[in-house]
């Protein structure tokens, strides 16, 4: 028989190593990897699985245990790897972690005593080389070169970082904070650290991975093989804290990381970004050029161990090593949990036999995945050994409880986090077949939980660190200058390549209300300006073709089209006269403004001579008659009314010609009856109102003859909008002028009966009319009874009383009262 053919495959990352271990391994019959982290092992099961069927393929780690029946190649975690099995390959990935000071005894072990029948592979770094050859002399070493060139780029900021970057932080608290970073400036990231299950990493690559981000915020649990089309590696520190203390990177554990950037034959680059110092000339030598100091040491520890008692094991756990090159790593875990145990009296009356010492080994091995930095964990595999020692197994009820709480997936990112440690340590002892009666069930629940709670927490990176939308329109618009899809409904929401934008109304883009600050709105600004391109034109056309009745005016003096805001007045050199400024618009230029203007004023123009029809009317039939002029001038002036009376300056044989040419000169103001329509009644308002510089205030509806003051009106505008101030009142002009013409008429020689329908025709209550009509320039006197006829019963009469005496003898109106005309000017309020 053949002796066993034992070989080392070193060399930097990119080197092919890993695929060659599973290639050579898949041309064997049976086989068995083991690998530094679950993520990679579940990585390379799920690429043993597309090669050979998961039929054949077993994954086994702490926390899962898939071995089919026929299963004849296994991916482990190292700590996971079932030496007890025969097979004809056997590799360790990452060879080099022999020299961790927590987990290297585990590697070093596999280094020292695990063999395949056929072969036996370590992959790893050049640095373990003189060590292994001491160790391991049969051992053929291969060096192999990195496939691609590794280059250093120097610092960037943030910002600058090109697509295809990862940015690598050593604490939650880095990760979070560099990750909302890129997502306000770049679009988002995805997020890979070592705490996150297969299941949430495996979705956050594939963000990363599909191109939905560019870059990629991770922990140094990346330089452990994860295989990313990176092109890019930045550093955001150059500390970490590795469990005991806070330190340096050495240049190794930077090459490790860096040397994710690249793939294949593609080179990569790394530097450094955020606070992080540049890196220092001789890492960077060493980085490029591949070339570390050698190992010295390799973390060792005794694996033969005697259980006859907890104090022999612990003697045996403390034993140094007997080879040069190998010493004593720190106290793991395990190790740890064993000594506060050990002094424990219930612990120690329970452990009396080599059996159970064994049982309290294994129970003292459940990984501390929570790491709470409490005695929470040593009290938990306390109560592990007790159930098994005392019942043989473990609760039913207890298990199945502790696994249902732990599928809650409610809470935020460090919760789930918290959450998912503590059913990782539920996972690796559902695992345990011997410690619960039905191994199989309590597996599917702790998966059943994992993925649950996996699936939240990507949920929530993926909604607090990523925008789809800017990341896919920062793309689109770095790559191409070509023109991009995009369309404007006919609701004006502007769709960039799928992505809602904003929305534009008139010629005025608004930013989706989404894009929350500046960065975002820079953004969809930026995807705006080539999807409106063509639209803006469009819509100039459109507009110089549109009818009257598509644009309006707004109370603060907007002008809309189609109900979007484009232009604002301006008072002009008189009322009837307004300026329009269209409202600023990136995306009009200054040909395109004009055309806007040009077009709008045209519009505003006309429907000012629309509805003042009447002024030019008169002003023509003025024209000829120099007395006429001048109050047309004035009414043009005044857009067709001017409050307050016109006895005292318009003489009877004026009054009679400027009626003849449609112009009312009455005892309140000089106005044209046509301009107290509705419309051009709302026209009057607002230029009154721009004039003001105030907002247009409300008008009453048509057809009322008296109202309540409003509240809010400025000073004048009532009468300039033909309401007579009458007491506590206002009448409408025309009613006011109509009503008081014909009381004026009655009392043109004596005071006369007041007709009965006056307090209707004014719209006011009886109790209110006589302080109307003394506003009006008439008083009701106390009536004199006149004789009884054949009729009826005496008809009421008033005797008069000039103006000088309104102040004595006013009464209520009833019978019996009449007014007198004061026939002294009146004036408008």
């Amino acid at each position: 028989m053949f002796p066993a053919r034992v070989k080392a495959i070193l060399g930097p990352t990119n080197t092919g190593k890993t695929h060659l271990a599973i290639t050579r391994m898949l041309a064997h019959a049976s086989g068995i990897i083991g690998f530094p982290l679950r993520l990679l092992a579940r990585e390379n099961y799920d690429r043993m699985v597309a090669a050979k069927g998961a039929r054949y393929v077993a994954l086994i780690t702490g926390e899962e245990k898939i071995v089919p029946p026929d299963a004849k190649w296994f991916a482990c975690t190292v700590e996971a790897m079932p030496l007890d099995r025969k097979a004809e390959f056997v590799a360790v990935d990452e060879i080099q972690l022999c020299a961790d000071p927590d987990r290297g005894h585990i590697f070093t072990d596999r280094l020292l005593h695990a063999r395949g029948l056929v072969e036996t592979m370590f992959l790893g770094a050049e640095t373990i080389r003189p060590l292994l050859q001491r160790l391991v002399p049969q051992a053929e070493i291969e060096t192999r070169p990195r496939l691609s060139q590794l280059s250093y780029a120097g610092p960037a900021k943030l910002t600058r970082l090109p697509p295809r970057s990862a940015v690598v932080a050593f604490s939650a608290g880095e990760v979070y904070a560099i990750a909302e970073a890129i997502r306000r400036r770049r679009g988002g990231c995805a997020v890979v650290m070592g705490r996150l299950s297969p299941r949430t990493r495996n979705a956050q690559v594939a963000l990363y991975q599909n191109r939905e981000v560019d870059f990629l915020v991770a922990t140094d649990a990346i330089g452990m093989g994860l295989n990313m089309d990176v092109d890019h590696v930045a550093f955001a520190s150059l500390n970490k804290f590795d469990g005991h203390r806070p330190r340096q990177l050495t240049a190794q554990e930077a090459a490790q990381i860096a040397g994710r950037a690249g793939r294949g034959m593609r080179d990569g680059t790394f530097g450094v970004t955020a606070e992080c110092p540049p890196l220092p000339d001789e890492i960077v030598e060493k980085i490029e050029t591949h070339q570390f100091e050698a190992l010295q040491t390799l973390a060792w520890r005794n694996s033969d161990l005697d259980m006859s008692s907890i104090d022999s094991l612990l003697d045996g756990l403390a034993q140094a090593p007997n080879q040069p090159g190998l010493a004593r790593g720190n106290d793991a875990t395990d190790h740890i949990t064993l000594e506060a145990l050990s002094r424990d009296p219930e612990v120690r009356k329970l452990a009396t036999s080599r059996a159970r010492v064994r049982l309290l080994w294994e129970a003292c091995q459940i990984p501390d995945f929570r790491k709470l930095a409490d005695d929470s964990h040593t009290k938990f595999a306390a109560k592990i050994f007790g159930h098994l020692v005392q019942d043989g197994v473990l609760p039913s009820d207890w298990v199945a409880g502790q696994i249902a709480q732990l599928g809650n997936i409610e809470g935020d990112l460090d919760t789930l986090m918290t959450r998912l440690s503590a059913i990782r340590v539920w996972t690796y002892v559902a695992a345990r077949a011997d410690w619960v009666r039905d191994a199989t069930r309590f597996q599917s629940e702790a998966r059943a939980a994992e993925d649950a709670v996996s699936d939240a927490l990507h949920e929530r990176l993926t909604a607090r660190f990523v925008d789809r939308r800017a990341a896919h329109l920062i793309r689109r618009l770095d790559e191409t200058e070509e023109e991009l899809l995009s369309a404007v409904n006919r609701k004006g929401e502007v769709v960039v390549e799928g992505h809602p934008v904003g929305h534009v109304s008139g010629f005025v883009f608004e930013p989706d209300a989404s894009a929350a600050n500046e960065d975002e709105r820079k953004l969809v600004l930026r995807a705006a300006r080539r999807a409106l391109v063509d639209e803006i034109p469009r819509r100039v056309v459109a507009l110089e073709a549109a009818k009257d009745e598509e644009f309006a005016l707004t109370p603060t003096h907007r002008i809309t089209w189609d109900g979007a805001e484009i232009a604002r007045l301006k008072a002009g050199p008189t009322a009837d006269k307004p300026q329009v400024d269209v409202l600023q618009s990136e995306f009009l230029d200054g040909a395109q403004r004009e055309r806007v203007r040009a077009k709008l004023a045209a519009w505003l123009e006309a429907l000012i001579a629309k509805e003042f029809a009447a002024l030019a009317t008169v002003e023509e039939k003025a024209a000829e008659d120099n007395t006429l002029r001048g109050p047309a001038f004035r009414l043009r002036e005044y857009l067709g009314l001017v409050p307050g009376g016109t006895e005292a300056e318009v003489n009877p044989e004026l009054r009679q010609k400027l009626k003849a040419i449609g112009i009312r000169a009455g005892r309140f103001a000089l106005y044209l009856p046509e301009v107290l329509k509705p419309r051009p009644m709302a026209l009057r308002a607002q230029l009154w109102a721009l004039k003001a510089e105030c907002v247009v205030p409300t008008l009453p509806g048509g057809g009322l003859v008296s109202i309540q003051p409003p509240e809010g009106w400025p000073r004048g505008f009532a009468a300039t909008m033909g309401w007579v101030q009458a007491g506590s009142v206002l009448l409408r002009l025309d009613v006011a002028e109509r009503v008081a013409g014909e009381l004026g008429h009655l009392t043109r020689r004596a005071p006369a009966t007041l007709p009965q329908d006056v307090a209707s025709r004014l719209g006011v209550k009886a109790d209110a009319l006589p302080a109307v009509l003394n506003a009006l320039g008439f008083r009701l006197l106390p009536a004199e009874p006149l004789a009884e006829d054949a009729f009826g019963p005496p008809s009421p009469t008033m005797v008069g009383a000039r103006r000088e005496d309104h102040g004595r003898g006013r009464q209520r109106h009833g019978h019996g009262q009449r007014p007198q005309r004061d026939r002294r000017p009146q004036q408008a309020p």
